[in-house]
């Protein structure tokens, strides 16, 4: 995998099914400032004789590949989030999940305020005003607990409290007033006993009512009105002067039964769910959305229950088409006459007709056939398969199907598929892109909801204080998904003109999906235009945007394309497509590979160059520069590439790994006659770490392959374990566990949780987040700069494990960044914190802290650590493990000398195979 590609693919996320702007992308021109060119196979071409150039005066164009190395083999399965997002009976809904407490501070979907709760609660409560007594109309729930199956209108009812109850304490049954008491109807929902059992039992209350109305199947909620009499005794006055308690117990009643009137019961879970995402994202970003919009997505709840249903269990499963004949849903009665209604309203698109059944349908729709069915069409039209497999089979049919045969073959395909039909491309991309401005991320989607109402993830509490809109107007929020579509379409196009890609609204996140299937169907055509594309909307202004928001910016999509594309140049050295020239002829073997070197990396240059140029205030500056200076040498032009190198130093941005990068460059670069007074960095000459080598019986030695060993139990094992063996052995008895990074970033959660979750304005945009957005930027030890300060100070004087012991049983399970709950016991982070010492892991959370992404990874793999006779005081070590023919990559040896300066003890063990 391309540098650059995992990130992202992490921002796409899941992809969309139809890219709206396709047309534009591949039809209007794009300025080539990059000379790049492709051939009628769609691959890169080189310069022809008449315009190559010395290396000193680097050539501008690209090399070629027709052997593009950058498919992914291991491609990832896509996340399938139809079966938990359903399935949800049985759930239990977690204290904090977002339909309780709402992601904004403003007034949500779920709250009132003090002035208007009066107003909004009349609609649901009534009062009767012949004897004062409150009204609330709710819901019989749980009818399989029922002992009476069949109900009648207007039988009177009454509430008892059911402490006992193993699965709820809250639980409140409801009663037959006519037989006495003794059978069950049922129970109240949940969400409403949850607020009413306290006044029950703290006053003593008395509920009865009347059974409203009765549903057709007897295991569907029932409505009730119930009504509150007012006592006699002193109770209910004691309640009434009790004040500011009782009242706002009750109101919190009335809030949830206003809120359950919108959403009864019937309406299934991933319905509610679905509601609370797009009627909260219309309530925060209504100006992102026109009035069309805004009514389309507002239509979809006055759909009957049956198409509500259909079409999100639609939206969740990968299509893009579906078989009338397959959909089948027990909570969908009839899935024939959902589909038309959605159809009509424009959320689905289907297909029973030939005529209907165009070039590009009939190859989504073809998908459906089994292989029987596509063989039976192939034998019916006498066409010869030169395979057996599926693929093959519609190959063969695809190149059957034309003008001629149009009408036929999408006759045969429909008459054994029956109707077909898909989400429409309106509804997909507005629910998509309701999605992203819910989640703020291309990783969650709806399934998110269903962990957390299964208590499989909980999420940590925190306050959603506004400060400013992450997207202010429409513009921007179009600009930003712009990107993404280039990156998709690169991966479905192959072969498209080169110069086709539109100027104008393209939107961002789809040019980045464009591009990522281009590399995935390996279209180099494609991906140079998306690169072309991305270099064309980077501009200097990039680096003036919020910190905070930055990432949620166009030009910040667009360089991350931009470093793909950096990637994919480099890795074209060896695929360089050579036209005849005479001046070629002319020239020997080393001149023509001299000539071809300059040509392969001068546009990944170029765009280096670009990026740098554009994003002033960036932590890849690092990154970047480092690549410039190899490039650079790569083209032989030692003397520019060492001095990027001198002014990366000069940058306040270059850190960590790069920084030690380089330095090490400088060293080996900066000598007579280039520079004649030889650089010392003092971090790299005088901290040696100290090394140790060890022996092991090698399983294998192929190069490429992960060293494997036999332990000393003869059992097979890494490199990693071997070592852990010889430290628990002769190396000194230390006790120990590869970790790498995680079990640091683990204590710097649990350590400063109370700070990562603190009341800073901006940070908090949904209540699904498990970090704060500006962790891994300046402002986030900048902000908290006094708060972060003196929770260290407690650290290094000697309460790091105190701190730790609470915050772990605190919040044990709660989803937060870094933080591996299942990888360590509290037992196994109390050892590394006192063995290591206060003043150490204050240390190390300070660098954290203060740039959370240079040296989130690289860390040492081995934590040892060993206590004294008297248990209480300790000692740690932290060891990298590496094989005979590794070596140390620049983050490791960055994080290797910073643990020595901050204290810690720190090796490199060298593992070579045994002597036979």
């Amino acid at each position: 995998m391309l540098t650059g590609q995992e990130s992202l693919l992490r921002l796409i996320g899941k992809r969309r099914r139809c890219l709206p702007n396709r047309h534009n992308l591949l039809s209007t021109p794009t300025p080539n400032s990059l000379n790049l060119d492709v051939n009628d196979s769609g691959n890169l071409i080189s310069p022809t004789g008449d315009n190559i150039r010395s290396p000193e005066t680097p050539p501008t164009y690209p090399g070629n590949s027709d052997d593009l190395s950058v498919s992914r083999k291991n491609k990832k399965k896509r996340r399938l989030t139809q079966t938990t997002l359903l399935q949800w009976s049985g759930s239990k809904q977690s204290q904090h999940s977002p339909l309780i407490h709402p992601p904004k501070q403003q007034q949500s979907i779920l709250e009132f305020d003090d002035d208007s709760s009066s107003e909004e609660i009349s609609k649901t409560v009534a009062l009767d005003e012949a004897n004062g007594d409150e009204a609330i109309q709710t819901f019989i729930v749980g009818r399989k607990f029922s002992d009476v199956q069949d109900l009648e209108a207007g039988e009177k009812i009454c509430l008892l409290r059911h402490p006992e109850n193993i699965k709820d304490p809250n639980a409140i049954k409801v009663l037959s007033s006519d037989s006495g008491l003794s059978e069950i109807l049922g129970y109240l929902p949940k969400d409403v006993s949850q607020c009413l059992s306290p006044l029950i039992d703290q006053y003593d209350l008395k509920f009865e009512g009347t059974i409203n109305s009765v549903p057709k199947n007897s295991p569907e909620a029932v409505s009730v009105k119930v009504v509150c009499r007012k006592m006699t005794s002193d109770v209910w006055k004691e309640s009434e002067s009790a004040g500011g308690d009782f009242k706002l117990m009750w109101e919190k009643v009335l809030q949830v039964v206003e809120h359950q009137m919108q959403f009864p019961p019937k309406t299934t879970r991933y319905q509610l769910n679905f509601s609370v995402l797009v009627q909260e994202v219309l309530r925060s970003c209504s100006h992102l959305f026109t009035a069309d919009e805004k009514a389309f997505l507002e239509s979809f709840t006055s759909l009957s229950e049956d198409s509500q249903r259909l079409f999100i269990r639609l939206y969740t499963r990968k299509g893009p088409w579906f078989r009338l004949s397959n959909i089948s849903y027990p909570e969908v009665s009839d899935s024939l006459q959902a589909l038309k209604d959605l159809t009509v309203k424009g959320f689905m698109t289907s297909v029973e007709n030939a005529n209907d059944l165009n070039y590009q349908t009939m190859k989504e729709i073809i998908e459906l056939l089994n292989v029987t069915e596509l063989r039976d069409i192939l034998s019916v039209n006498k066409v010869f398969s030169r395979g057996s497999r599926k693929r093959d089979l519609i190959n063969s049919l695809c190149s059957y199907y034309n003008d001629g045969t149009r009408i036929n073959v999408g006759t045969m395909i429909l008459e054994r598929t029956g109707l077909c039909a898909k989400i429409s491309s309106t509804s997909e991309s507005l629910i998509w892109r309701v999605e992203r401005l819910f989640f703020l991320n291309g990783e969650q989607d709806l399934s998110s909801f269903v962990l957390l109402d299964l208590g499989i993830i909980k999420y940590p509490i925190y306050k959603c204080i506004d400060s400013e809109q992450i997207f202010s107007d429409r513009t921007k929020l179009l600009a930003y998904e712009e990107v993404f579509y280039l990156s998709i379409l690169l991966k479905q196009k192959k072969h498209v003109c080169l110069y086709s890609i539109s100027k104008l609204q393209l939107q961002a996140i789809e040019v980045a999906q464009l591009m990522d299937e281009s590399l995935d169907c390996e279209d180099s055509g494609t991906v140079l235009k998306c690169i072309m594309i991305a270099e064309t909307r980077i501009s200097s202004s990039s680096s003036s945007e919020s910190a905070l928001f930055n990432c949620f910016t166009a030009p910040w999509v667009y360089s991350k394309m931009v470093l793909l594309g950096v990637s994919f140049l480099e890795n074209q050295k060896r695929h360089v497509e050579n036209k005849p020239s005479p001046l070629l002829l002319t020239c020997s073997d080393d001149s023509v590979d001299t000539l071809v070197s300059g040509f392969r990396y001068n546009q990944a240059v170029y765009l280096l160059r670009r990026l740098l140029s554009c994003f002033s205030c960036d932590g890849r500056r690092g990154y970047w520069t480092v690549r410039l200076s190899t490039d650079l040498e790569h083209m032989g032009r030692p003397n520019e590439s060492l001095s990027v190198a001198e002014q990366g130093l000069l940058d306040p941005w270059v850190r960590a790994g790069s920084r030690i990068a380089l330095q090490r460059r400088i060293l080996r670069l900066a000598k007579p006659p280039r520079r004649w007074k030889t650089p010392t960095f003092p971090n790299l000459v005088d901290n040696k770490i100290p090394e140790v080598t060890i022996q092991g019986r090698s399983l294998n030695c192929e190069v490429g392959m992960k060293n494997r060993f036999y332990g000393e139990d003869g059992e097979q094992c890494g490199v990693e374990q071997l070592a852990l063996q010889y430290y628990n052995g002769e190396g000194g008895g230390w006790q120990g566990m590869h970790t790498e990074s995680s079990i640091w970033l683990t204590i710097f959660g649990l350590l400063m949780w109370d700070i990562l979750f603190s009341d800073v304005p901006g940070v908090f945009q949904t209540r699904f987040q498990t970090a704060p957005l500006d962790l891994e930027t300046e402002s986030f030890y900048q902000t908290r700069k006094e708060t972060i300060e003196a929770q260290l100070e407690k650290v290094a004087s000697g309460m790091a494990e105190e701190i730790l012991i609470i915050s772990y049983e605190t919040h044990r399970g709660t989803a937060c960044r870094g933080v591996a709950w299942e990888r360590f016991s509290l037992e196994e982070l109390r050892a590394a914190v006192a063995c290591v010492g206060g003043k150490c892991v204050a240390s190390l959370c300070r660098y954290l802290a203060q740039d959370y992404r240079s040296w989130c990874s690289g860390m040492p793999d081995l934590l040892l650590w060993r206590f004294k006779e008297n248990g209480y005081e300790g000692e740690a070590k932290l060891v990298e493990v590496k094989s005979e023919k590794d070596r140390l990559s620049e983050q490791q040896r960055a994080w290797l000398l910073l643990l020595m300066d901050s204290g810690f003890n720190v090796e490199i063990c060298k593992v070579r195979p045994a002597c036979v």
